[in-house]
């Protein structure tokens, strides 16, 4: 299941290169490899998947109007990767661990978060934004592709006690071209660690294009390191699902990583610092407005007379009350005084400490009487 090497020339034909499920136009195809993995998928887990893709962007969108709002000091957006997210997070089973980025929302959402967890590290308050324990999801990863070395040391960790996880971690296509992600799997097709690296390839790292990065799919570099791969439609929620249960499979059968490229697009910002519309072409956004994932769904569904207006207001308040909810926790949180970070930090006083803390003190007197 490694994808043809061919070259990227544009986007168009990139999408060419891609298995899919639900065609942009919302028509179910046949998949000789990947149907298998979707057969017990009916028309109500189809209906769950699109109620997490919805109430995924309502979160988003949330997140952005939190921090123009100044309630946040920063959010990265993932509208446009809806189905990537939730179809590979639902085909986890729970004792799984995710490794992710500091995009993916989705994940933590489908893993169980609390509306106050998708804020919190935003916010800058005190700790994660989410239990990593109760999730099974480490901490949000800021430096890119770092969180790729800590799933396979996880995984790693997992191969020697003989367990039944896998580790998954997520990144984007600009960290593929980061030292981290690369060294990474070098150690798992070596060791035959039983993680799952997935790639959402939403077209733009920052503001350089996929095509400056590689002329070719970013899934063919994984075969190099002796890692079957599979490029998705990450537009595809069905697909994503299928794709990732096919790596899982792999993984927890003993027979080491498995590689996901999902092409996706990022319809907004790289985060709520960027303005994209200074590098990035009006006529590709349109273009991809057209691949809308949540629409692709409800198209499918509405053409096998499994979706009504009814379901579609049901899921819509359902997501406008777990937004009411993040906003709610998001102003109701107390941040500590400034000099609380020194607390804890160690277990009995310490002179250097008390020093640092002073010094700090005297730098924040500065500000006093400040509006």
């Amino acid at each position: 299941m490694s994808p043809q090497i061919t070259p990227i020339a544009d986007t168009a034909q990139d999408l060419e290169l891609v298995e899919r499920l639900l065609t942009p136009d919302g028509a179910r195809i046949p998949h000789p490899q990947l149907d298998r993995f979707v057969a017990d998928v009916d028309p109500a887990q189809l209906r769950s998947l699109l109620r997490d893709m919805v109430v995924l962007r309502r979160i988003d969108t949330e997140g952005v109007a939190l921090q123009r709002q100044g309630q946040l000091g920063l959010w990265a957006p993932c509208r446009g990767q809806e189905a990537t997210q939730i179809g590979t997070a639902r085909a986890l089973d729970p004792q799984d661990y995710v490794f992710p980025s500091y995009r993916e929302t989705g994940v933590i959402y489908a893993r169980g978060a609390k509306p106050g967890d998708y804020v919190r590290m935003w916010r800058g308050e005190e700790g994660a934004g989410h239990d990593p324990g109760a999730l099974r999801v480490a901490p949000l990863q800021i430096i890119i592709g770092a969180q790729s070395l800590h799933a396979v040391g996880y995984a790693l960790g997992i191969r020697h006690e003989g367990s039944d996880e896998v580790a998954v971690t997520y990144f984007g296509d600009g960290a593929t071209s980061q030292g981290d992600v690369n060294e990474a799997m070098i150690f798992a097709a070596s060791y035959q660690a039983p993680v799952v690296f997935v790639c959402q390839n939403n077209h733009w790292a920052i503001s350089e294009p996929v095509a400056l990065q590689s002329q070719y799919p970013l899934a063919g570099r994984a075969p190099g390191f002796g890692i079957p791969s599979l490029r998705v439609d990450g537009n595809d929620v069905l697909a994503c699902l299928a794709a990732m249960r096919w790596a899982l499979d792999h993984a927890r059968s003993g027979k080491g990583p498995a590689y996901i490229e999902a092409v996706t697009y990022r319809m907004g910002p790289h985060t709520t610092a960027d303005d994209p519309t200074r590098y990035r072409p009006a006529e590709e956004l349109d273009a991809w407005r057209d691949r809308d994932p949540i629409a692709r769904l409800e198209t499918y569904l509405r053409g096998i007379g499994e979706l009504g207006d009814e379901h579609l207001a049901e899921t819509q308040a359902a997501a406008d009350a777990v937004a009411k909810e993040m906003r709610a926790e998001c102003l109701g949180m107390v941040t500590r005084e400034p000099l609380a970070v020194f607390d804890r930090v160690y277990a009995e006083p310490h002179a250097g400490l008390e020093r640092q803390r002073d010094e700090y003190a005297a730098y924040l007197s500065t500000f006093e009487g400040e509006v």
